[in-house]
This record gives C-alpha cells, sequence and structure tokens, in this order.
C-alpha cells in the first residue's frame, strides 16, 4: 500500500500575499482553493506570522507541513537560523505542531568548493541529530547544482552520505533541470525522502522581443532568450510525467507534496495555484488534498 502523502503549497509563492495580507488571509485564500497544507519559506517568523499560522490552523483545519530553516541566515534574507535561533525554531515547531524542517538551499559559501560541501553536511548533519531529540526531522532540497560530478559522484549523494540524520526534500522540476528523471531519482531515495517539489518544467515560446533582437543585429541578446525558454510552469502545463511522478513520490514515503512555481510569467499566484490543483485534481487526485 502506498503512503498517502498530502498535497500543499510551497507558501514561496505567497511572500508577497502574506506581507500584504497578513498569514492568516493568505492562509484563507489557499484553503478557499482546495489546498489545506502548506511550507513556510521565506517568510520571517515574527510572534505575529507564528501567531496567524497557528490560528489558521485551529480556524481554517490548515497543516503546518513544513518550516524552513538556514544554518546561518544569508545578509539581506528573512528567516531563523540554527546557528542562532535553534531554541526558537523548536518551540515554533512545537507550536504549530511541525516535524519536518528544511534547508531550502546549498549555502552560498559551500557552492565554492566540495570540500566546502562536504563540510556544511556534517554541520547539517549535527543539527539534525540535535532535533531528532525533540522528535523533530531535517530536510535538504535541491537544485540542478548537486547533480554536478565529483569523481564520478554526484553533489546530491556526497551530502547524503555525509548527513545519514538529514533527509531529502526532492524538487522534481530541478531533478530534471539537473538533467536526472524524477522517477528513478524519487526511488534512489526513497525511504529518506519526506517532501516533494510539485514543479512543471515548461519549453516555453521565444518572444516576438527576441526576433526585434535579431533583425537589430543582435544575436547575443537573440540566444540569451533562447536560453531562457526553459520555464517554470503549473503542474501538469510543462512535460514532466506526473501521472507517474504522484505514485513515485508517494512510493518514496513522502508525506507532502507542495506545488511550487518559481515564476510566473504575468500570471497571478492564485490562477497558478488553482490552475496546479484542477489540473491535479484531473489526474484523479482529489483525494490528496
Amino acid at each position: 500500500m502506498a503512503n498517502t502523502a498530502t498535497i500543499g503549497v510551497q507558501a514561496m509563492m505567497l511572500k508577497e500575499s502574506f506581507t500584504e495580507l497578513g498569514a492568516f488571509e493568505t492562509l484563507r485564500k489557499v484553503s478557499a482553493i482546495g489546498y489545506n497544507a502548506v511550507e513556510i519559506s521565506q517568510i520571517p517568523m515574527t510572534a505575529e506570522n507564528v501567531t496567524e499560522l497557528d490560528r489558521s490552523r485551529n480556524e481554517l483545519g490548515m497543516d503546518i507541513a513544513a518550516l524552513s530553516v538556514a544554518m546561518e541566515t544569508p545578509k539581506g534574507m528573512p528567516g531563523d537560523s540554527l546557528k542562532d535561533h535553534f531554541d526558537k525554531i523548536v518551540d515554533d515547531a512545537k507550536r504549530l505542531d511541525t516535524r519536518l524542517l528544511r534547508i531550502g538551499m546549498l549555502p552560498f559559501p559551500a557552492m565554492k568548493s566540495i570540500g566546502a560541501v562536504v563540510d556544511f553536511a556534517k554541520e547539517a548533519n549535527g543539527y539534525a541529530e540535535r532535533l531528532q531529540q525533540h522528535g523533530i526531522g531535517l530536510y535538504y532540497h535541491n537544485h540542478h547544482i548537486e547533480f554536478a560530478k565529483f569523481d564520478g559522484k554526484y553533489m546530491l549523494d556526497i551530502i547524503a552520505e555525509n548527513s545519514p540524520a538529514m533527509g531529502m526534500e526532492i524538487d522534481v522540476h530541478w531533478v530534471q533541470r539537473g538533467g536526472l528523471d524524477p522517477v528513478r531519482t524519487l526511488a534512489k531515495y526513497a525511504g529518506r525522502t519526506a517532501m516533494v517539489h510539485l514543479k512543471d518544467y515548461r519549453i516555453g515560446e521565444l518572444p516576438q522581443s527576441a526576433f526585434g533582437l535579431l533583425e537589430s543585429g543582435d544575436v547575443t541578446g537573440f540566444m540569451a532568450e533562447f536560453k531562457d525558454v526553459v520555464q517554470f510552469a503549473e503542474v501538469g502545463e510543462g512535460n514532466l510525467d506526473f501521472p507517474a511522478i504522484i505514485p513515485a513520490a508517494q512510493a518514496a514515503g513522502a508525506q507532502y507534496m507542495l506545488v511550487e512555481q518559481d515564476q510566473l510569467y504575468g500570471r497571478t499566484v492564485w490562477d497558478a495555484l488553482q490552475t496546479s490543483h484542477d489540473n491535479l485534481v484531473a489526474m484523479g487526485h482529489a483525494d490528496l488534498f
């Protein structure tokens, strides 16, 4: 029997709404579309926001699936860090009945060398072990950079080997962009993956402006547009095989599958979330919301 995962929303998409409407009213709109779980990301965990998130649990039945943490907060970015706010993070998670924390990106300084990556993984593992004592799991979210190879080994595997206490949050779009098959990648990390990001991969059309560049002799500008046709897309609006990915995510043990779209190309976040919701329902997954 495949594990039943809950489909929710990755709140990075909603940060403008959180700022304008507040956490509760934003999640009321999310709930109205039909999503009942949210992963908090790029939202400052102020006392007010935490209170509103808690209220959304009680009044809307919203499941706070996971919270985002950094090892150290980069300059100019919101968010709590395990280094400086460990006890607060644990308190917030317990208050919101959240047992999953996720590191959303390899820290920028760790991108310098594979040695720096290993150091990051070992440090993350220490935090993962400390969090386990509180009944909380720590997970790592991939982009495409983790599919670089070092001595024939993917960076993501090097991270995994050096952080046995940390799990995975597999982002299927970035797996594809990294040149791998999402279904096979989910199978590879089965048992270690608590969350999956549902994000489609679309080849867009060249904009008319690109042909204007070409006519004016700006071939470099045209080629930049040509390279930029790889797009993020609403679930079901791109080329990824979601009818195979959803069962693969469930088989891998995912507790949550979170809809995310990094760029919206002129659409509103509400329209995009509605499209992803409707397409997933049409695929037969209404019971997962």
